[in-house]
């Protein structure tokens, strides 16, 4: 038996905030670099963070749901993104992108979390693909870190 609407569009909220704290986390990153070819990695990172959470507002629409507003400021699970800012403030590029993949894999975790749940194989399909780009996202973020080091 699959999960209840109400539960499955929770999930997808979760998921939303997340790719918003995604989003934000690396334009943040983006700002905190100088290298023009990080800038423009992060900034691509943070499209796709809000590609994803449009595409799952939209499935929650199509739900009946309300879409989350905004990021989960208050989600433990996600605060690794919350105090980016102040954290890189001054950082090399080597630590901008070890906390940039911090961040991620908070985002990884929740996707996880996501797939473990008895989901309708619609919403599965969104999030099973969602997921892969969180992962190319933070194994890109880990390699160029790796590199920097």
């Amino acid at each position: 038996m699959t999960m209840a609407a109400n539960d499955v569009i929770k999930t997808m909220n979760d998921l939303i905030e997340t790719s918003r704290d995604g989003e934000q986390g690396f334009r943040t990153c983006a700002q905190g670099v100088t290298s023009p070819n990080l800038k423009t990695l992060f900034e691509a990172a943070a499209r796709r963070c809000a590609e994803g959470a449009a595409e799952l507002e939209a499935k929650v629409r199509g739900l009946g749901g309300q879409p989350a507003q905004g990021g989960s400021v208050s989600g433990s699970m996600h605060r690794a993104w919350t105090n980016i800012k102040s954290t890189i403030t001054g950082m090399n590029e080597h630590a901008v992108l070890a906390e940039c993949e911090r961040g991620e894999d908070t985002g990884k975790h929740a996707y996880e979390a996501a797939l473990k749940q008895d989901l309708p194989t619609d919403v599965r399909t969104i999030i099973e693909r969602q997921y892969q780009g969180v992962k190319a996202n933070h194994d890109r973020v880990r390699d160029l870190r790796n590199a920097a080091a």
